[in-house]
């Protein structure tokens, strides 16, 4: 998979705290001797804005970087500008949505523990639009469709050439929930059989019979980058989402997902209960 600019973005600001880290200078200090602002080494540290390639020159020079390294830094600070597809669209978005395109665009894999709706991934339109009017209760059908249409877009990802691997431990509750009615129930489901059978989906159904687990806070999603420092965990909150990215958070919730799909139904299993369900209704 090709390294998108969110990633060198992200990685860039990795690199620059390991450089100085291992160089012992504070922020502040490392800063001085470049002659730019503590703040603004801290944002270009924390992945934020963009980034002045001089400024990673000089940096890479002060941490003592071999020409190699401080050139490859300075290419990541190059290509770091952000231009999605979601760039061009005309009505704005939600900011935590912003991070969470630029971010998913450059996945290699996706996590999901999802113990209230289908995971947005593997959505039908019409499944997809029952949540969005009830979650949104005061939004006007319009801003409603917008936000559908972006779903619907961010599914393309699974149509690449080299889509990241989505990993899908459902919740039986999720399955049970009759969004929108019967009959589009019937029709998410038969989407979610339908995407099971691709080598790059994975769905796994956590059943009521498993009892407690080791997620019953609500669901999250594990976005994984090339490399391990670069993953990200979102967490489903009312009116937005949580990005969290700090190593102990970023475990917890790994080691999570590891006992979710240890407790979750296998492959073959998983499918059955959808076709049980599918069939009840």
């Amino acid at each position: 998979m090709a390294v998108g600019p969110t990633t060198r973005r992200r990685q860039l600001g990795a690199d620059l705290r390991r450089l100085r880290e291992a160089k012992g200078l504070t922020l502040e200090e490392a800063g001085a001797r470049v002659g730019i602002s503590k703040a603004t080494l801290s944002r270009y540290e924390t992945k934020e804005g963009t980034v002045k390639w001089p400024a990673v020159d000089a940096l890479c020079r002060e941490y003592g970087a071999s020409d190699e390294e401080r050139l490859a830094l300075i290419e990541l600070a190059k290509g770091s500008k952000i231009q999605g597809w979601w760039r061009s669209l005309a009505d704005p978005i939600p900011e935590s949505m912003n991070l969470m395109l630029t971010l998913e665009d450059e996945v290699v894999r996706e996590d999901h523990y999802a113990c209230m709706y289908v995971p947005g991934l593997l959505q039908t339109r019409a499944y997809a639009e029952a949540v969005h009017r009830a979650s949104e209760v005061q939004c006007p059908e319009r801003e409603v469709q917008h936000m559908v249409d972006i779903r619907m877009k961010r599914q393309e990802l699974l149509e690449r050439e080299e889509p990241p691997h989505i990993w899908c431990v459902i919740d039986e509750a999720a399955l049970r929930r009759r969004v929108g009615g019967a009959d589009v129930m019937r029709e998410q489901l038969r989407q979610l059989l339908t995407m099971s059978e691709r080598r790059h989906v994975t769905v796994q159904i956590l059943p009521f019979s498993k009892g407690a687990h080791a997620a019953a806070v609500g669901s999250f999603a594990v976005l994984r980058g090339p490399s391990r420092e670069l993953d990200v965990v979102y967490v489903d909150l009312l009116g937005g989402g949580l990005f969290m990215e700090k190593p102990k958070e970023l475990d917890r919730y790994r080691l999570a997902f590891e006992y979710l799909s240890a407790q979750a139904l296998d492959l073959e299993s998983s499918a059955d209960i959808i076709h049980r369900i599918s069939k009840e209704l």
